[in-house]
C-alpha cells in the first residue's frame, strides 16, 4: 500500500419522541469542545472553520437543515464557461430517468479519451451533480478526460438501491455512448467524495459482481463506508468539523431505512460490509486525520490490500471532514488534489 426537494422531508424523518427512523436523537456537541477540537486542526486551515463549517459542525443534520442545504444546491448553477451540458439519460429497466451533467473541456480529440463518472458527496440526502463543478472542469481540462457527474435520486424519498440504480445507468450509457463520446470504455474512472465516495465504492463492487461493465480506478475521497461508524461518536479528535457523529446516524438511516449498525441493512448498501474485495480496480483513498471516517477509510485500504487490490492511501495531517472544499486554496488542500489527480493520471495512462 502506497502511503502518501419533492415530498415532505420533514414529515419521512420526524419519528415520535425525537427519533429518526428508529435512531434515538444526539445532543449538540457543545460550542466549548468544538473551539478546543479546533487547536488539533492544521494551522492553514483554521481561517476555514467559519460559517457554513461551524454552522454544519455544531448541530447534527435534521430535516431542517436538509432542507435549507437542499435550497442552496438548487441555487448552483453550471456556468456556461465550463461549457457543461446538462442531459437526461435512460435508467435501468423500470427505473426512472437519470440527470447527469457532462463536463468537457478536453482540448482536442484525436482519439479516444478517457472519462471519469463523478458521484457527489451530501450524507445521502443533499448535494447535487453541480458540486465542484470548477474542479472538474480543471481536472477535464489538465487530465483530457470528459467527466459526468450524477444527480442520484436522494434519500430518504429514494432509499438504497436507488443511487446505486441510477449510477449504475449513468456507467451503462457512458460505456455505451462511448463511440459518440469520444471515449475509451477501457479508460472509465469512478471517483466520488464522502457520501459520494461511499456510492463509489458500492458501484465498484457491483461492476464487479455483475460483470458487465469495467472501471479502470476508483478514486475515494473521504469516503463514507461504514454504517457501523454511525453506532458511536468515534475518538475524542475525531468527527468536530463539517460532518459529525450525529448527521453520519441520520445521512445513513435515510439510506438504509433502518438503524445503522443494525443486522437487517439491505445487502450491497455498505462497501464496508462487503465480504469480499477482490477483483475491485485500483484504488486511490484520501482522509484527514481529523475526519470522522479516517478508521473506516484506513481499514477499507487495508482490507483492499490484502485482497491483492493495488492501493493507494493518503491522510492529510490536521485536516477535518471537507477541508479541501472548504479551503481549496490552501497548501493541504493542493496536496490532496494532486495525490488523487496523480493516481487517475497514472490509470488514464496504463488503461
Amino acid at each position: 500500500m502506497l502511503v502518501t426537494f419533492t415530498g415532505d422531508l420533514s414529515a419521512a424523518c420526524r419519528k415520535p419522541g425525537g427519533f429518526f427512523l428508529g435512531v434515538p436523537a444526539m445532543k449538540t456537541q457543545p460550542s466549548l469542545a468544538f473551539d478546543e477540537a479546533t487547536q488539533a486542526v492544521l494551522p492553514e486551515l483554521r481561517p476555514s472553520i467559519t460559517f457554513p463549517v461551524r454552522w454544519l459542525s455544531l448541530r447534527p443534520l435534521n430535516p431542517r437543515k436538509v432542507r435549507a442545504m437542499r435550497l442552496l444546491d438548487s441555487l448552483a448553477a453550471l456556468p456556461t464557461r465550463l461549457r457543461a451540458t446538462r442531459r437526461r439519460i435512460p435508467g435501468l429497466p423500470g427505473r426512472p430517468e437519470v440527470n447527469i451533467h457532462l463536463i468537457d473541456r478536453r482540448p482536442g480529440r484525436p482519439q479516444a479519451t478517457p472519462a471519469l463518472l463523478y458521484l457527489h458527496g451530501g450524507g445521502y440526502v443533499m448535494g447535487s451533480a453541480a458540486m465542484r463543478a470548477e474542479s472538474l472542469a480543471q481536472l477535464s481540462a489538465r487530465l483530457g478526460c470528459l467527466v459526468v457527474s450524477v444527480d442520484y435520486r436522494l434519500a430518504p424519498e429514494t432509499p438504497f438501491p436507488g443511487a446505486l440504480d441510477d449510477n449504475y445507468a449513468a456507467l451503462r450509457w457512458l460505456l455505451l455512448s462511448a463511440d459518440e463520446l469520444g471515449v475509451d470504455p477501457a479508460r472509465v474512472a469512478v471517483m466520488g467524495d464522502s457520501a459520494g465516495g461511499g456510492h463509489a465504492a458500492v458501484l465498484a463492487l457491483a461492476v464487479r459482481d455483475r460483470g458487465d461493465a469495467q472501471l479502470c480506478c476508483q478514486v475515494l475521497i473521504y469516503p463514507m463506508l461504514d454504517d457501523r461508524t454511525a453506532s458511536d461518536a468515534g475518538p475524542e479528535w475525531s468527527g468536530h468539523f463539517a460532518w459529525n457523529a450525529a448527521s453520519n446516524r441520520f445521512g445513513w438511516a435515510a439510506l438504509l431505512g433502518c438503524p445503522p449498525g443494525s443486522a437487517n441493512v439491505p445487502a450491497g448498501a455498505v462497501a464496508a460490509r462487503a465480504e469480499r474485495l477482490d477483483g475491485l480496480p485500483p484504488t486511490w483513498i484520501g482522509v484527514g486525520s481529523l475526519d470522522l471516517f479516517q478508521a473506516e477509510d484506513l481499514a477499507y485500504a487495508a482490507r483492499l490490500e490484502q485482497a491483492g487490490i493495488p492501493v493507494r492511501l493518503h491522510v492529510q495531517q490536521g485536516a477535518y471532514h471537507g477541508f479541501d472544499y472548504f479551503a481549496p486554496h490552501s497548501d493541504a488542500a493542493r496536496e490532496f488534489t494532486q495525490s488523487w489527480m496523480q493516481a487517475l493520471s497514472e490509470a488514464f495512462a496504463a488503461g
